[in-house]
């Protein structure tokens, strides 16, 4: 059996990083964070025009009713080039909790940037202060009921990019598979925190090859290849969790991806900081805006813990 990406997966991951890398993603998340959404909304501007606001919303609504494993393609793209905004919140899980609704061909054309609060798991809603339609699932992903929200306080991310807002339900109560939008979340944090991982380790490869110590670039030393090699590893291990999760959906499946992808972002987070030193902490640097994404996408949609609580239990 073949599990690669076929020639269109292919090509349409091509698409998204051409666009994304001409975009100047680093200013538009500096931007985002200082509260300027104008370089941003951009950016969600060119991912429209690719179909990827458009990858889960039914056809009915001039989306695409894509398969998961579009979504996983598309994802990790945006996770590689640290899109700002509430990506999993309005591209995987909006479309879900909406799948009836004339709204969604707002979300398919990229008009309308929802953003989703699941409690207990997804207490704060992202960019609630910018996000056109505010959703919140009432008693957790199984109750099946959703409501339109408005924001209220708001609290500090470990990625300032991210806002992060409590939220009240004030508008119809309307019944929707939130188990199935939960799946969703979870699967497309885990996508993008493979496609961060990977541009960590990029940037730690390609940064060994510059850096010289004692007389030598440091890529050359063994301890370095050794250690970005692990990073490798891991990444290569996650991936397919995340591919498999796609294909199933099954909780476990999900779970599992969720925690490995976490935690191979976050070792390719850690030896790209140490592989680039002391640079690697400042914020004029743009590995920082990477290295606070994978610290807050960990916990994002259930954090590393709940979900090997997840995996324990179906086994």
């Amino acid at each position: 059996m073949d599990f690669a990406l076929d020639e269109q997966q292919r090509d349409f991951a091509a698409s998204i990083d051409a666009a994304l890398g001409a975009a100047d993603l680093p200013a538009a998340v500096r931007a985002w964070s200082a509260g300027d959404f104008a370089p941003g909304r951009k950016v969600w501007e060119q991912l429209a025009n690719l179909g990827v606001t458009a990858l889960i919303v039914p056809e009915k609504f001039d989306g695409l009713d894509a398969h998961p494993v579009d979504l996983v393609v598309a994802l990790e793209r945006l996770g590689h080039w640290c899109v700002p905004g509430p990506v999993t919140e309005s591209i995987a899980v909006a479309p879900i909790l909406l799948a009836g609704d004339d709204r969604s061909e707002g979300l398919a054309s990229g008009e309308l940037i929802a953003t989703v609060a699941q409690p207990p798991q997804v207490p704060y809603a992202v960019d609630a202060d910018t996000a056109g339609l505010v959703l919140v699932v009432d008693g957790g992903p199984d109750a099946g009921e959703v409501s339109e929200a408005t924001a209220g306080d708001k609290h500090e991310s470990v990625d300032p990019s991210r806002h992060l807002y409590e939220v009240a339900a004030t508008g119809a109560t309307w019944q929707a598979d939130t188990k199935r939008a939960y799946e969703f979340g979870a699967l497309a944090t885990a996508a993008q925190l493979v496609g961060a991982a990977e541009a960590l380790l990029t940037a730690a490869v390609e940064y060994a090859k510059q850096r010289s110590q004692f007389g030598r670039v440091i890529g050359s030393y063994q301890a370095i290849k050794h250690k970005l090699a692990d990073v490798h590893i891991a990444v290569e291990l996650a991936r397919p969790l995340v591919y498999g999760a796609a294909l199933t959906l099954e909780p476990r499946d999900v779970s599992a991806a969720k925690a490995a992808a976490g935690e191979a972002a976050l070792l390719a987070a850690r030896s790209s900081l140490q592989t680039h030193g002391a640079i690697g902490f400042t914020q004029e640097h743009d590995l920082s805006l990477l290295l606070l994404r994978v610290q807050a996408l960990r916990t994002a949609w259930g954090t590393p813990e709940e979900h090997r609580r997840r995996v324990l239990e179906a086994l």
